[in-house]
């Protein structure tokens, strides 16, 4: 996918996983501070290679989320962050074939 069409494909499907981070995995409720939207971005783009490129299972896409959010982001480690960590992942897992549909789909 190197054509201008893929890139805009991918840069499309980046979008939904950078959007599903900044309304509902948020850990440190940057959405509701009115922060940057670009906060997590890195974090997301991180998930959407872990899925689409490594086909990591949901278990360590939620490992990564918790991890990020008990390191990176430096919340205390709790059974509400695991869980959001694993809603996040089976999420982004649900819109795998959708972001690869699109992804082969003609423009």
């Amino acid at each position: 996918m190197t054509d201008g069409k893929g890139r805009y494909r991918l840069r499309r499907n980046r979008t939904r996983v950078r959007d599903l981070f900044w309304h509902e995995w948020d850990p440190i409720g940057v959405n509701e501070l009115g922060g940057s939207i670009t906060k997590y971005d890195t974090y997301a783009d991180r998930a959407y290679v872990m899925l689409m490129q490594e086909e990591c299972s949901v278990c360590e896409i939620a490992d990564y989320l918790y991890q990020v959010s008990t390191g990176d982001l430096g919340l205390r480690k709790s059974a509400r962050l695991r869980e959001l960590a694993d809603v996040i992942a089976r999420k982004l897992d649900g819109l795998k074939l959708i972001l690869r549909d699109e992804s082969d789909a003609p423009f």
